[in-house]
């Protein structure tokens, strides 16, 4: 199998300041990431669904997903993905500031790839994005769109 060069990352986060944080930790030292985020759950099908605004956009290859979302939360974004035929076999990994046994059994009920709470201290937050870039871009192997 090929090793993917360009890899397409949806960033599903309602949050500017930690939307830049997370692009600029994977831009820091990996120029074949290219990260998309939207702010919210309508946003955010409407990507994967190329509609209005997001016609050319290209099928990520990873969704990193916060599930405090407006419009349409995050639990919502994750089930519609994983039912969808078209979208399901994309990796979710659900980034967020909850530690909450039910948002944590939701998420895998409706098939996430991974569940990680948000570290409020800044460096433990780049340790986790780094960690999170070595497994997903180094170890594992993403599926081809």
């Amino acid at each position: 199998m090929d090793i993917i060069t360009n890899i397409e990352i949806l960033l599903i986060e309602d949050n500017p300041a930690e939307m830049r944080l997370i692009a600029e930790i994977f831009s820091e030292d990996d120029s074949k990431v290219n990260i998309n985020g939207v702010g919210d759950g309508i946003a955010a099908m409407d990507y994967l669904y190329r509609k209005g605004k997001y016609k050319y956009s290209k099928t990520p290859s990873l969704i990193i997903l916060d599930l405090n979302l407006p419009k349409k939360n995050g639990h919502e974004v994750l089930e519609e993905i994983k039912t969808d035929d078209k979208l399901k076999c994309i990796p979710v990994v659900v980034l967020t500031s909850s530690n909450s046994d039910n948002d944590i059994l939701e998420s895998y009920k409706h098939h996430a790839n991974a569940y990680m709470t948000k570290p409020v201290d800044f460096n433990k937050f780049k340790e986790y994005i780094h960690a999170f870039k070595n497994y997903w871009f180094n170890s594992a192997v993403l599926p081809r769109n």
